[in-house]
């Protein structure tokens, strides 16, 4: 027997503690296993949150894959979930250099135009993906971010099921949110909570002189760690800073301002038509 039957060897109290190391040790065992996490970030999405179990989960790893070379509808995406997880707190860009190439720089004016703050987001360029991988890493147990971003373009074998366990686990430690976004290439294993492929996806119709609408996703999520998967066409509304389904969404007329008829003038008169002489 580890332990004596007889409360003699020890007093209540020290019982007592023994026995909430040994319940914070089976909490900490069952967290490891796939228990409940610790938050959720509504999207917005009513379908979508219902299949996330109440929104995207906090402290853990998410993957987003842009279809074929959508790198912008997956950015925009990956946006609008580092928004929904913390308005208030910096979040933490880590993007290759060879990805800045391909795509180009981050546009603070179309990140505004988002509804996104550009004073939150702290851009760090590496040169290849071990120092992403290990920036990110540091990156994940700084409590003091909403969210850590990595960008990854092409395929890489560093990026493996060691790796993304350790970023797993760094996230899970400070409950920072990791988001993986990766372009071009394709979805191995790994222990993210979700996995998301993403791609532009057409407007619904609207005003001719309201044409610039707001940017709307083809989103599939793929893995789901703890609930269902499921595919949806999601509007990213830019003034509320959320997701919502198109398809639920009646259309809303703004009709264009028409100046009233002048009181002080007088009926127009009756056009005739001229009559062709000859």
């Amino acid at each position: 027997m580890i332990f004596s039957p007889n409360r003699s060897h020890f007093g209540g109290s020290c019982a007592a503690s023994t026995l909430a190391r040994l319940r914070d040790c089976i909490g900490r065992i069952e967290t490891c296993h796939g228990g409940e996490m610790p938050g959720r970030a509504a999207l917005g999405h009513e379908e979508a949150d219902a299949a996330l179990q109440g929104g995207l989960a906090r402290g853990a790893v998410h993957e987003v894959f842009a279809e074929g070379r959508h790198s912008a509808a997956a950015t925009g995406f990956i946006a609008g979930l580092a928004q929904r997880l913390g308005k208030d707190r910096p979040l933490l860009w880590v993007r290759q250099d060879f990805a800045a190439r391909e795509t180009g720089a981050l546009s603070m004016r179309g990140w505004r135009e988002l509804g996104l703050d550009p004073r939150r987001l702290v851009m760090v360029h590496t040169s290849d993906v071990e120092s992403a991988l290990r920036t990110a890493a540091d990156a994940l147990a700084c409590d003091a971010l909403s969210a850590v971003v990595m960008e990854i373009w092409g395929e890489t074998r560093l990026f493996d099921l060691v790796a993304s366990r350790r970023l797993t686990l760094a996230a899970r430690d400070s409950g920072v949110t990791g988001l993986l976004l990766r372009v071009a290439a394709t979805p191995l294993p790994s222990t993210a909570e979700t996995r998301w492929i993403v791609r532009p996806a057409r407007s619904p119709p609207v005003a001719a002189w309201q044409a610039w609408g707001s940017p709307v996703l083809e989103t599939r999520l793929v893995r789901n760690r703890h609930g269902q998967t499921g595919q949806w066409i999601m509007e990213w509304m830019c003034d509320e800073c959320l997701f919502r389904d198109v398809s639920c969404h009646s259309p809303k007329t703004h009709p264009q301002p028409v100046a009233a008829a002048p009181a002080d003038r007088p009926h127009p008169a009756q056009v005739v038509p001229l009559r062709r002489a000859g």
